[in-house]
């Protein structure tokens, strides 16, 4: 190329001449339309809106679900890390409590949902203990069905839905209990069910690799459907690592939010006189494994699913229910939602 000759620059039009900035680049590329660009404005909007993620934690007292979701969000999010008492009996019954926190990293704002089932599994009796859980996600997809038909409905319907249920399995090492079994086999149909083997450091590597195999061979056996759902797989990227993920389930888990001094590190851990159980360690526990499906790989398909298929069903339910009391003649009492067994 002679001196003095300027190449022909082929460029996209910056970004920043949209908004009265000088665009840089001395030709333009006029082949370009700027699709792309619908990218950068999603991102922007979904930075003001923030986001809004709902976890449900059921499983027994002393399975260690607080220490959990503190452990994942690195905060004191669970219930009894705001509300601590001196101390906590167990519930007669079932109780549905529920705390919400507003956490941020890197710019990034997100309304965090924190739901607690104290008492579950804790009875003598613990037939149908599920029903108060079915009836509280119900409830839920209610509300938001209820704002959604309203004729003045808000711009922005405020999200209650449960998006994702952790079902705590007891590490036992041996097979999973009849109420273990019943609970998934119910409300794996209308909430996204994600099981862990709660404080997986009490067996040994051969109990765990067995316990976890037994385990999914129980969840085959009786229909029981977790997350990754199979049939929810969008394409043959999706399959592939949705397929490694189940593989692995229930990931067995080690929860702490106490910082430990390992080789000049500090690290989250839980010590013992033989060592110091390092709980994002692969080599130690899953709980890796687990935070990135919720947080860093899956959240948002864990909140579509919701949407686009457990609430779409019960809406449809719902919406057919009214039309056959309206088809009645005369009327019928008026209408109680009830628990629906699907």
């Amino acid at each position: 190329m002679s001196e003095g000759t300027v190449a022909d620059v082929m460029v996209p039009p910056a970004m920043g001449g949209l908004y009265g900035e000088k665009a840089s680049g001395p030709v333009l590329d006029f082949s370009y339309v700027g699709i792309d660009a619908i990218l950068e404005q999603m991102r922007r909007k979904a930075m003001k809106q923030g986001f809004e993620l709902n976890i449900m934690v059921v499983g027994q007292s002393g399975l260690g679900k607080s220490t959990l979701m503190n452990t994942l969000f690195k905060s004191k999010v669970s219930r009894k890390s705001v509300l601590a008492t001196a101390q906590e009996k167990i519930p007669k019954t079932i109780e549905i409590k529920s705390i919400s926190h507003d956490i941020e990293e890197k710019g990034v704002r997100m309304k965090l949902t924190v739901i607690d089932t104290p008492g579950f599994g804790d009875q003598i009796n613990n037939e149908n203990c599920w029903q108060p859980i079915m009836k509280f996600i119900n409830d839920q997809y209610e509300a938001y069905l209820q704002e959604e038909i309203n004729i003045n409905r808000k711009k922005r319907i405020p999200d209650s839905r449960v998006h994702c249920c952790i079902y705590f399995i007891p590490p036992t090492g041996h097979c999973l209990r009849p109420l273990d079994v019943e609970f998934m086999r119910r409300l794996s149909k209308v909430v996204n069910i994600v099981p862990v083997i709660a404080k997986a450091d009490t067996l040994t590597l051969e109990e765990r690799d067995f316990f976890k195999k037994k385990i999914r061979e129980e969840l085959r056996a009786n229909g029981i459907d977790v997350y990754p759902q199979k049939e929810f797989d969008e394409d043959a990227e999706d399959r592939m690592i949705n397929e490694k993920i189940r593989e692995m389930i229930p990931f067995a888990v080690v929860g702490s939010d106490q910082e430990y001094q390992v080789n000049g590190r500090r690290l989250l851990g839980r010590k013992t006189k033989w060592g110091t159980i390092e709980v994002e360690n692969i080599a130690h526990c899953e709980f890796a494994y687990l935070r990135d499906l919720l947080i860093r790989t899956h959240m948002q398909n864990i909140k579509d699913i919701t949407s686009s298929i457990h609430y779409e069903m019960y809406r449809v339910r719902r919406l057919n229910e009214n039309n056959s009391v309206v088809s009645h003649a005369n009327g019928i009492p008026e209408h109680h939602l009830v628990v629906h067994e699907m």
